[in-house]
């Protein structure tokens, strides 16, 4: 299992384009480059200025080495002040273990849920029941953030998953996903609540 973490920006209106367009052209290959594994990008169908991502580290060493390559080197310093200029909130980060997610090629929409259980033994039991290898199941990474320039949400414990499933008896905030593809937002007569 990898050290993974899930991002959701919130951005100025307008801006989620911009965002992904320079994320797809330099921040997937900046970071690779960097050491750090870039999974699933996708637009938010509920809200049109969230961006939400994903990367992958094989542990938090790793994790923190790769992320002061990265934010020291010539990728982010060249296209820093452009992405920000788009972000309102950067700083909804989930820590997590798990093995990562990238949607199917060709999906059109991903679901995934963010879940708060009252502790693990019941949630284990639901997932025997309910969750199935395909549906990436990451839990919270308790390991203290060793790169503190980058927050992340602390002191909670919680489940994510990819993929439809029978409603847990927990508190959830389900996200309805568009994967990114590369190239601009796609046009469908899909209504998007806003």
């Amino acid at each position: 299992m990898s050290i993974v973490e899930l991002r959701q920006y919130t951005l100025r209106p307008g801006a989620r384009e911009t965002l992904i367009e320079l994320f797809e052209r330099a921040f997937v290959t900046g970071q690779q480059s960097a050491g750090i594994g870039v999974g699933g990008r996708f637009r938010d169908l509920d809200d049109p200025d969230r961006f939400v991502w994903l990367r992958t580290f094989p542990d938090m060493r790793h994790r923190r080495h790769a992320l002061e390559a990265f934010y020291t080197g010539p990728v982010w310093r060249k296209h820093r002040a452009e992405a920000n200029a788009t972000m309102t909130d950067s700083d909804d980060v989930l820590l997590l273990r798990g093995p990562g997610f990238t949607a199917e090629p060709g999906a059109r929409e991903v679901a995934a849920t963010v879940c708060h259980p009252s502790d693990a033994a019941s949630f284990d039991a639901y997932a025997a029941r309910h969750l199935s290898p395909g549906h990436a199941l990451h839990r919270t990474e308790h390991a203290e953030n060793d790169y503190p320039l980058l927050p992340v949400r602390s002191g909670e414990d919680v489940r994510v998953w990819f993929g439809p499933a029978e409603p847990p008896p927990w508190p959830v905030r389900r996200l309805r996903l568009e994967p990114v593809t590369g190239g601009p937002a796609p046009r469908s007569g899909r209504s998007v609540r806003t």
